[in-house]
């Protein structure tokens, strides 16, 4: 499927540490309908069966609602689910093993962080890709945010959109305007509010305003 810009200004990252009694299918629901219209499913603690089980109602849920539905890490979830696609990170030829496993119409995501890893994603066939840390994040503790000038030079080095990702919140993403970014990936931003659709609602007029 052919990814549209639009569709990433605001990326959703699943994270079941926010859950708090609450139902994953929930959040998922409440996010798209605040105005996600891309949501990565992201399940590092679930073995591939419970993820598996994950993805089948995930999938549907997504395309019922009109999002782009992203499975991390597992091209083999992604196919057995039926996803859209599949987000890969730096991993020995994770992205053109990817693309080679999907073939030319699912969508694979790259996790970047500087322009030499971004060229190469673009080159193994990915359609977007995640720069990160734009912040200091708790999700990837070990993450070093990159500068804004880093941002900038891998949005300007490709003609793939890029979303930036890592501990962007209502209160810093305007720091991100001029980077030339299609949107924002967000986890806490929106999975640990009270209210996650108007929290969605919130981010993406936000990222409406910084987007290029």
């Amino acid at each position: 499927m052919k990814l549209k810009r639009n569709c990433l200004r605001l990326y959703a990252v699943t994270d079941r540490a926010w859950l708090n009694g609450g139902a994953l299918e929930s959040q998922v629901t409440d996010a798209i309908a605040g105005g996600a219209g891309i949501v990565q499913l992201r399940e590092k603690a679930l073995d591939d069966a419970a993820f598996l089980a994950e993805a089948r109602w995930f999938v549907p849920l997504c395309k019922n609602l009109g999002a782009v539905s992203i499975i991390n890490d597992s091209v083999e979830i992604a196919l057995a689910s039926g996803a859209d696609g599949v987000h890969v990170g730096q991993e020995d030829m994770a992205a053109v093993k990817a693309r080679a496993a999907l073939g030319p119409d699912k969508i694979v995501g790259v996790s970047v962080h500087n322009v030499a890893e971004a060229l190469a994603a673009q080159a193994a066939g990915a359609d977007y890709l995640g720069i990160g840390a734009a912040f200091a994040s708790h999700t990837k503790a070990e993450a070093k945010p990159l500068s804004k000038e880093m941002i900038r030079a891998v949005t300007a080095a490709v003609r793939i959109p890029v979303v930036a990702i890592g501990g962007i919140k209502a209160d810093n993403i305007s720091q991100l305007s001029g980077c030339g970014l299609d949107g924002v990936a967000v986890v806490s931003a929106l999975f640990a509010q009270v209210d996650v659709k108007a929290a969605a609602r919130q981010m993406l007029s936000l990222s409406e305003q910084i987007a290029r």
